[in-house]
């Protein structure tokens, strides 16, 4: 059965568009089909790191809830040859850069229950096994309702007070809406930290599962978005821990 799988931070900054592009991959590399959709609507991002250009990109999600497209016209095969090797097919429905469109959005707003019978739509028609959702930082109507419909909400936090605090809330607020499951991804941990310590605190502060504990790494940031680190660095630490994290939502 089809999963939609919500990511979210409290806060920006915490490395989110990144992982969901790195956990996506995993999965089509374990032979997935996986839709992306980037909800950050204010300030799309996922697209680079899969490689999509502007120029690349004639119909977006705001296209769509717009109601100017079909759910197939905002779908963009993003696979790498790697991933097609392994019978795996990754698809991003992404959100527009220009400044018009993102002005639009902010001044009207959309219909966020066209939103999320696109999220359905894009799993039937695409045949989808997986689809995640790459939602905008913080609590607000849209990202709630991202929450409710979700098979999995995971939720990225970094060691941080702010985030710890915001995180609490966010997790207050998910239980209230009854999301079905929920689970925890602990990124840019240094790697002088007792990570067996941090894990186990933040799993009994949340009574949640953490699916893993990312560390920061200055391989990822030189790579700098240019690409998909679980691909450019399968041997890497990083990587070992995202594919632990995806056997564990398979």
């Amino acid at each position: 059965m089809p999963k939609i799988i919500c990511v979210h931070s409290y806060r920006g900054g915490t490395g989110k568009s990144n992982l969901t592009a790195n956990i996506a991959t995993a999965l089509a590399m374990e032979g997935h089909r996986v839709g992306v959709v980037d909800t950050d609507i204010q300030s799309p991002g996922v697209h680079f790191i899969f490689g999509l250009e502007e120029d690349d990109m004639d119909k977006t999600l705001n296209n769509f809830l717009w109601g100017q497209c079909n759910p197939e016209e905002v779908a963009y095969d993003v696979s790498p040859q790697q991933v097609i090797d392994l019978g795996g097919k990754i698809f991003l429905f992404p959100a527009s850069i220009k400044p018009e469109d993102i002005t639009r959005i902010l001044n009207e707003g959309y219909d966020f229950k066209l939103l999320h019978f696109g999220f359905r739509q894009f799993v039937k028609r695409l045949e989808l096994d997986y689809l995640i959702v790459d939602s905008h930082p913080g609590l607000n109507r849209e990202t709630l309702l991202s929450f409710a419909v979700s098979n999995l909400l995971i939720l990225i936090l970094r060691p941080d007070r702010q985030d710890f605090q915001g995180t609490a809330v966010t997790v207050d607020i998910a239980k209230k809406l009854s999301v079905n499951k929920m689970s925890l991804v602990i990124n840019k941990a240094l790697d002088s930290m007792d990570l067996v310590t941090l894990r186990k605190k933040v799993e009994k502060t949340y009574d949640l599962n953490v699916l893993g504990v990312l560390t920061l790494s200055e391989d990822m940031l030189r790579l700098g978005s240019k690409g998909i680190f679980y691909l450019e660095f399968p041997e890497h630490p990083f990587s070992d821990e995202i594919h632990r994290i995806i056997k564990q939502i398979e």
